[in-house]
């Protein structure tokens, strides 16, 4: 059964949306790329700041963005064969052509828009979320978080067979009501116009809009920053939160201090460490050496690297393409792991709304606010995916995590398991929210 045909089997939450149509301020070359539903989808109206939401990019911001990718000036081919030196030109403008004369946002458009999406206003910033309640009326509220680079597009596909298990081979008492939110400053959520949205403001953010969509009992799960987000909340623990699984794990928070401070002076592996841990901590090493140039320029100067982000369709494209071949499974191939029109569709995402700039800010931010290591007081599910460029055993988690009721290795996938294995990925959700649903 398509998703489009699945749609009229979903309830949308009817407890706190107010209805009526308006415009969204989001802009790409000057040009709105998104409205407010015009239909009511028969809810009732409600004092609350839900508005019903569609994705509608008008055709000038597309021709603006076909005209950018002709235009483009391209560098000097590297001095090197290989992607020492980054996205080789020949791949670069074997997608730049793709995009420019193939890829159809339309589809994309579509595809966004069979979930039911709304605007909320949350500590003065418009969320943008997909709010998808399960037919089942035991499903457990679940709140889902994208990171960088990527979007929601990373958990569309998911979003089916977590909400109805049934018809996708599972259980009813696996069934979740679905909360999916951009993160401010990423998508059609609102960017933040001054400082402070990092990782805690965020995670309060979300506990308030679960509060406001009437769930008094809730879990989360993230990747990339996405986790960082669930592992906020499970420090925090506010009231109904019960739980959090998450697909990455912070270094900071979970390294043995021994090796934490080998890593930060440059020493070896300790000795008592066995050979697998010995191959996640030079792991480690290799990417903080080799692979951390981005995270250093977006939380130490934004702004700078923003401006060329903002202007040029094949700049974006060409930062947010390394991260995602650098952290697939299929290490330097993401057209292995995913389809160039998925790659296609969370780039645009991105040029579309201006979010290049506003998306790199969380970096800064968390930077400035500081490492936050209390431990988690709500149980934590792990699933530790091949692919993901930090992979710690069970024993180095117990700290952080001291109510580990779920740990989990699996055998393919890397840092985005939804988008590039979603039915493993709906298979680890479902096992590592079971023990906490009772």
């Amino acid at each position: 059964m398509d998703r489009e045909s699945k749609a009229g089997k979903f309830e949308v939450s009817r407890r706190s949306f107010l209805l009526g149509s308006a415009a969204i301020g989001v802009a790409a070359a000057g040009l709105p790329v998104a409205s407010i539903a015009a239909d009511n989808l028969g809810m009732p109206k409600s004092i609350d700041n839900i508005r019903p939401f569609k994705v509608d990019v008008p055709a000038e911001a597309l021709a603006d963005l076909r005209r950018r990718l002709a235009a483009t000036r391209w560098p000097d081919s590297a001095t090197v064969s290989d992607r020492s030196q980054g996205v080789e030109q020949e791949t670069m403008k074997d997608l730049v052509a793709y995009w420019q004369s193939v890829y159809d946002w339309r589809r994309a458009e579509r595809k966004l828009n069979t979930f039911p999406q709304f605007l909320t206003t949350i500590d003065g910033l418009d969320i943008h979320f997909i709010h998808l309640r399960s037919p089942h009326e035991t499903a457990l509220p679940l709140i889902m978080t994208h990171g960088w680079p990527g979007s929601i597009f990373e958990l569309l596909d998911v979003i089916d067979p977590l909400t109805d298990p049934t018809a996708y081979g599972g259980k009813a008492e696996d069934a979740f009501h679905l909360v999916i939110p951009s993160i401010p400053g990423f998508g059609f959520s609102q960017k933040p116009t001054s400082t402070g949205w990092d990782a805690q403001r965020i995670a309060m953010a979300w506990a308030a809009l679960m509060k406001r969509l009437g769930y008094d009992r809730y879990v989360s799960q993230g990747g990339d920053w996405g986790a960082i987000i669930s592992d906020t909340l499970a420090r925090q623990a506010p009231a109904g939160l019960v739980g959090i699984h998450v697909n990455r794990i912070e270094r900071s928070t979970t390294l043995p201090p021994d090796a934490a401070q080998a890593l930060k002076n440059g020493g070896p592996a300790p000795d008592n460490m066995s050979a697998d841990e010995k191959k996640v901590f030079d792991e480690a090493r290799d990417f903080l050496n080799n692979g951390f140039g981005y995270a250093s320029i977006l939380s130490t100067r934004p702004e700078t690297v923003g401006y060329g982000l903002a202007d040029s369709p094949v700049g974006l494209a060409a930062w947010l393409y390394d991260k995602i071949a650098d952290w697939v499974f299929t290490r330097g191939a993401p057209e292995q792991a995913l389809s160039r029109d998925d790659i296609l569709d969370n780039i645009t995402l991105y040029w579309l709304t201006n979010t290049g700039p506003s998306s790199g800010r969380i970096y800064w931010e968390n930077l400035k606010a500081g490492a936050k290591l209390s431990a988690a007081k709500v149980p934590v599910a792990v699933t530790v995916f091949p692919g993901e460029v930090y992979r710690p055993p069970r024993k180095w988690l117990s700290k952080a995590y001291p109510q580990l009721v779920y740990y989990h290795q699996v055998s393919k996938g890397g840092h985005f398991a939804a988008w590039e294995e979603p039915e493993l990925f709906t298979e680890e959700i479902r096992a590592g929210f079971r023990p906490m649903r009772s």
